[in-house]
């Protein structure tokens, strides 16, 4: 009996000692300001970390949301405010700005008139940004709940405005995830990110940090048609922010008090260029080893033998092509020798070969991350650029709008993909590109080399996202981070005062020496006329 007590004594005893050696868990409430699309898929993933971590979150959602789905749990909750449209008003504008950029291109000669309509569309888009974020600053028994449930961190997406307004009306922290604003430069303006035109390229140019003298007036040219853009089309919100706030102020003011700005890229995506503390590089943080098949599906790739299959999608908001590009693709695709998954919901093509199925939805990451896949028909989107990354899959970009031609571009310059313009394909031309990236290896051992550096760093880009998010929340805030440009006029971050100072005394200095060699030339001059005289 002795035995016993003395033995359970030192079970406790090690008990206790193991909790002592455990550091203090924090678990803190975070509130979340999301965007629909993507962006969403990026920030659930960090929201499954957390809520693992035993943190847990509300989501701040419309009635009218396309793609988020209030599933709530123990640890995830939903607000669901009301807004006055339906769904079809958030459709209809996405669709007008993809199919915008489908159609109509623009050229030299159609360029400001594409720029005329795609900012009548985002001026649409940012209208209906105003009442969702009206719909909750507005609602005083909302703000009353949310004031009442302790957050501590507000989680937001900068490309729908309004997270940050709420985050301040709490009085709480915020913390913004994004891959990149679009030629609007929101984390260049208001976060104050250094961005040398002479070798990082500007959004939406296509250009790499390699440039020619050519390449570096364009850019150089883009930054200051997309500051003028930037200006004129986040102004608006300059008047917003004041009203809500209750004071002078701008948006670049209130979104420079971000803690951190977790960017969802990585240094194998990015080129170098200069960042800041508060920046953190996250991309393929949604990433993970491939998982088994569905049986159907890998008996269909089985088939494939020596030759293997080929991954394609074109996204989630491509749903349907024309009859003549469905058309053009499927004939391309009939003449491989491999297998094709393609995902794809509109009209079965009357050219689709018997080496090609259409599926609604396919497992992407599992699919790239198989042993017999050869090559990856995207449309370029971060987030399926990155698992071919991941899996050391090249690509062929077939790049439709918004970002998606600047990260083909990037992946082109790094020999990984092959680019094919979708206005002009033709069926050779996605057979050829899709032959290069197969039987040329270096293009396989670019993707590798880009997946190894993905793999290898010290701290996975999940859990350093995580790790900002639970700093702020333990330290309430990263101010030590967050640069004196914050606190600068635009003339005094580009020390144009000081030059104009510096400049003044070297004219008083100038004009000083110049009188005084004058005076002294007219006294020489003086005495000289008087010896003649």
């Amino acid at each position: 009996m002795a035995m016993k007590t003395t033995g359970s004594k030192k079970y406790l005893q090690l008990l206790l000692f193991q909790v002592a050696l455990l550091e203090p868990v924090f678990c803190g409430k975070i509130l979340v300001w999301p965007t629909e699309g993507s962006h969403w898929l990026n920030m659930n993933v960090i929201l499954e970390e957390l809520i693992r971590r035993g943190h847990s979150f509300t989501v701040l959602t419309s009635n009218a949301s396309l793609y988020i789905e209030p599933k709530p749990n123990a640890m995830k909750k939903f607000e669901i405010y009301n807004v006055p449209f339906e769904k079809d008003v958030p459709e209809s504008l996405i669709n007008g700005i993809v199919n915008l950029w489908l159609n109509n291109r623009p050229t030299t000669l159609t360029f400001w008139q594409f720029y005329k309509e795609m900012a009548r569309l985002f001026t649409g888009w940012q209208e209906m940004n105003k009442i969702m974020c009206d719909a909750v600053l507005t609602n005083q028994e909302l703000l009353a709940r949310l004031q009442g449930s302790g957050f501590d961190l507000v989680l937001s997406d900068p490309a729908t405005p309004c997270g940050e307004l709420v985050a301040l009306k709490l009085g709480i922290p915020f913390v913004y995830s994004l891959r990149f604003s679009p030629a609007f430069g929101l984390e260049r303006h208001c976060g104050k990110i250094p961005t040398p035109p002479s070798y990082t390229p500007a959004a939406l140019s296509e250009l790499t940090d390699r440039m020619s003298f050519g390449e570096r007036v364009k850019n150089f040219l883009s930054y200051y048609v997309q500051d003028y853009a930037f200006h004129s089309f986040w102004g608006q919100w300059d008047i917003y922010h004041s009203k809500i706030l209750g004071r002078p102020t701008t948006l670049c003011e209130t979104m420079g008090k971000a803690e951190i700005w977790l960017i969802r890229t990585y240094w194998d995506f990015e080129f170098p260029r200069p960042f800041l503390p508060n920046f953190e590089f996250v991309g393929g943080l949604h990433c993970q080893p491939a998982k088994p098949l569905p049986k159907e599906m890998e008996e269909f790739v089985q088939s494939s033998g020596e030759h293997g299959v080929i991954v394609f999608t074109l996204g989630s908001m491509v749903y349907n092509l024309s009859d003549e590009k469905s058309t053009v693709i499927a004939k391309a695709l009939s003449q491989l020798p491999q297998k094709v998954l393609w995902r794809y919901k509109g009209k079965k093509p009357e050219t689709l070969g018997s080496n090609t199925r259409i599926y609604d939805w396919i497992p992407q990451n599992d699919l790239l991350g198989h042993p017999l896949t050869k090559a990856f028909i995207t449309h370029g989107g971060t987030n399926g650029i990155y698992e071919a990354i991941y899996h050391g899959i090249p690509m062929v970009g077939i790049p439709m709008f918004a970002d998606q031609h600047d990260n083909i571009a990037h992946m082109v310059a790094k020999g990984a993909a092959v680019q094919v313009d979708f206005n002009t394909m033709k069926t050779e031309d996605l057979v050829h590109a899709l032959n290069t990236v197969i039987h040329n290896s270096t293009y396989k051992e670019n993707a590798l080399k880009l997946s190894k550096i993905q793999h290898d760093q010290p701290v996975k880009p999940l859990d350093r996202a995580v790790f900002w998010i639970e700093f702020v929340m333990r330290h309430k805030g990263a101010k030590h981070l967050r640069p004196a440009a914050h606190h600068l006029t635009w003339y005094q971050y580009h020390s144009l005062d000081v030059l104009a100072f510096l400049f003044t005394c070297t004219a008083i200095v100038v004009f000083i020496l110049f009188k005084c060699c004058l005076c002294c030339c007219r006294r020489c001059g003086r005495i000289a006329k008087r010896k003649k005289e």
